[in-house]
């Protein structure tokens, strides 16, 4: 009679040796399996090359400025990407920029852009926008001007949320996608004030309405949904006059910012809205002349990805020449000679 000990250590031998035998056959089914299929073979890439970072091809692209996530996708289906020698025709392949060899079109990738942040100073008239098809003037056309740096004019800069043509202001200008995206969620609660400049004096009910939060229409003014029109209550809002008159301005601050907000806010109370002028951004405040920009500091870039977290920051108390109200243009009295007696 065989010993049960013995037999328990045989069949654990043996289970052994067939888990063995099994987890190697996987390895060679794996090895069959493209690149970027299957989640197994892109945790073993990883683990093969240690503390490398894997990231998608497209994303790659996007980070060295070769052109936009959607764009890259496209470049990658046609063709016209080669990695370590291999042309890469399917999209969520996953590799390393800092080891592998990647080429668009023949030439050799050189690593990410460095990230870059400028605040510009938007005039009216010109769109927020790369490219219009109506040709009217663009930021992007005011970013053209000479910026110093290791990458200098080869960073492929994008705005931040919108200005419309009509406003101006204070506008980022970035790199950064990642924290593009997280400025603009409307979940980070990050605060831009605006300078209103209102057609007629509003009723005091009508300024506590924009406070508290007022029912709007969603998106395009022109645009109607299922036959009536999608209204939304807008978050409260900061609101106080900054100088009276028959047509004053009002200094207000928001956490979103939907397609023409300020002027539909107004309009629901009677109110036409002649001028907006972005002054603040998070703990940021217009401080460039119009139609000029400058690049962010360390510490204001900072700043931004703690407002996009949803932390406070709190700005300068004093407010810079751009982010404030010129003072009314007085006429000059003329006095007219005495008559001789």
């Amino acid at each position: 009679m065989q010993d049960p000990t013995a037999m328990r250590g045989f069949r654990g031998r043996k289970d052994e040796a067939g888990m063995t035998k099994a987890n190697a056959g996987a390895g060679e089914v794996q090895k069959q399996i493209p690149f970027g299929k299957d989640k197994q073979r892109n945790d073993k890439q990883g683990n093969d090359k240690g503390d490398a970072k894997l990231e998608r091809l497209q994303k790659i692209l996007a980070a060295a400025g070769i052109a936009s996530r959607r764009k890259a996708e496209e470049i990658i289906l046609a063709g016209r990407v080669q990695v370590n020698g291999t042309t890469i025709v399917e999209l969520g392949t996953k590799h390393d920029a800092s080891r592998d060899h990647i080429r668009v079109d023949g030439k050799l990738l050189k690593g990410p852009e460095k990230q870059r942040y400028y605040m510009l100073n938007k005039p009216r008239g010109y769109v927020t926008t790369l490219d219009d098809p109506q040709k009217r003037p663009t930021v992007m056309d005011l970013m053209a001007k000479p910026k110093a740096g290791p990458h200098g004019d080869n960073v492929r800069l994008y705005p931040v949320g919108r200005l419309d043509y009509l406003s101006e202001g204070l506008l980022l200008m970035t790199n950064d996608g990642e924290l593009a995206n997280m400025l603009s969620k409307a979940a980070a609660g990050v605060e831009k004030t605006y300078l209103v400049k209102v057609s007629g004096v509003p009723p005091d009910s009508g300024l506590d309405q924009i406070r508290r939060g007022i029912v709007i229409d969603r998106g395009r003014l022109d645009e109607v949904r299922a036959g009536r029109r999608d209204r939304i209550v807008t978050a409260p809002a900061k609101l106080e006059l900054v100088r009276g008159g028959e047509n004053p301005w009002y200094e207000l601050t928001l956490t979103e910012g939907r397609n023409r907000q300020l002027r539909k806010m107004f309009e629901e109370i009677g109110h036409h809205v002649e001028k907006i002028r972005r002054i603040g951004y998070g703990a940021l405040r217009l401080d460039v002349p119009p139609g000029e920009f400058r690049e962010l500091t360390p510490g204001e870039v900072m700043a931004l990805e703690r407002a996009a977290k949803g932390k406070k920051v709190v700005p300068k108390k004093r407010l810079p020449e751009y982010a404030q109200l010129k003072a009314p243009v007085r006429k000059k009295q003329t006095f007219g000679r005495r008559r001789a007696d």
